[in-house]
């Protein structure tokens, strides 16, 4: 019961702290500030993923631990920064939304998400359900950044934050998920990254300048 209960504390902790590291996107501007957060709350949700492994004993788990550490907390945020760093390190100087507006609605979007998962939250018996409502917190949290941000690498690492929030929540809501299934979702993950890393070269190479609102000047 001690252990059980410990449990339930530290995935509330591990998932209260990526969602601080996605609200702090919407908090700074500099390119270098959101790498780390997003390099952190990879971190993050790679400590829960080894945390349910070790209370579940589903070991299938822990691999899936090491992929999210080494993959999204080491090697794409190298890529992002050797991206910024190419490209100048752009800056949200001007967000479609400010920062004060922003943390608002992120206030808001968790306070949503509280209420979109109380019944789930409520039926459910998982130790981890308790950290169902910041894992759906961060979800939408991570769409906001993606849509009220204009620069394109700002966007690629709310996309990237989306994919964290969702491997989050899938762990915490089936308290371990098919290695199989984990790895589909990060080979789609990484390709989608890749996707959009052409895409930001693109619009460099035309633009100079990473700002997505210069797609509008496109001629059709």
């Amino acid at each position: 019961m001690m252990a059980g209960g410990l449990f339930s504390q530290l995935s509330v902790l591990g998932s209260s702290l990526a969602l601080v590291f996605g609200l702090f996107v919407l908090w700074r501007r500099s390119l270098g500030a959101y790498v780390s957060a997003f390099a952190w709350q990879s971190g993050v949700v790679a400590g829960v993923a080894a945390m349910v492994a070790h209370f579940s004993g589903d070991h299938a788990l822990y691999l899936v631990a090491a992929l999210v550490f080494g993959i999204k907390a080491i090697a794409i945020p190298r890529l992002l920064t050797v991206m910024g760093r190419r490209f100048g390190g752009d800056r949200e100087s001007h967000p479609y939304v400010n920062t004060e507006a922003s943390v608002l609605s992120a206030a808001v979007l968790v306070l949503v998400a509280y209420s979109v998962t109380r019944p789930v939250v409520a039926l459910s018996q998982l130790p981890t359900r308790g950290a169902i409502p910041l894992a759906m917190g961060l979800t939408f949290v991570s769409l906001f950044v993606v849509i009220s941000r204009k620069k394109a690498l700002t966007q690629i690492i709310g996309f990237l934050m989306l994919e964290n929030s969702i491997a989050l929540l899938a762990v915490l809501c089936t308290y371990g998920i098919p290695l199989i299934v984990e790895i589909g979702v990060f080979l789609d993950a990484l390709m989608g990254f890749l996707v959009m890393q052409v895409f930001v070269y693109r619009i460099h190479e035309t633009f100079e300048s990473l700002d997505v609102e210069q797609l509008r000047h496109l001629k059709h």
